[in-house]
């Protein structure tokens, strides 16, 4: 099963509409993939989970919201980064993707902000960061 690092933005998406970032989270209950989660993710999660006006048009309430995050938090593998690799993003708060990734031998990492990992300093050519539109087309191939 493919490891993948799912980035707080496609969650997110997930909650306020359907379309691809859902279809990546389905996936991830559904045990088509195997989600990863770090404590640096983990806490970006619930940090932005909490941000209630992010919110206001989400198809799903607070609770629903959470009971979600509670079944996806279900389906991960919790991974401990030892080792900060710093690949020096354009945005530092992105670096914990790659390192989680890193750490879990996760292929993947899915984010709407792919070129926002593409530009490091540092590489790792066995981690692919995709949309979640082309991470799906290549998880039904």
């Amino acid at each position: 099963m493919k490891s993948v690092v799912v980035d707080t933005n496609v969650f997110v998406s997930a909650c306020l509409g359907n379309g691809a970032p859902a279809e990546v989270v389905r996936a991830c209950l559904q045990a088509l993939v195997l989600p990863v989660m770090g404590a640096a993710l983990y806490l970006e999660y619930e940090e932005v989970l909490g941000r209630t006006s992010l919110f206001r048009r989400s198809r799903l309430d607070a609770q629903e919201r959470a009971d979600l995050f509670d079944a996806f938090l279900s389906q991960c593998t919790w991974t401990r980064v030892y080792y900060g690799w710093r690949p020096n993003l354009a945005d530092e708060g992105d670096n914990h993707l790659v390192e989680l990734a890193v750490a879990a031998q996760a292929g993947v990492i899915v984010t709407g902000n792919a070129r926002h990992l593409e530009v490091g300093e540092l590489k790792f050519p066995a981690i692919r960061v995709l949309d979640p539109k082309t991470f799906l087309q290549e998880l039904k191939s």
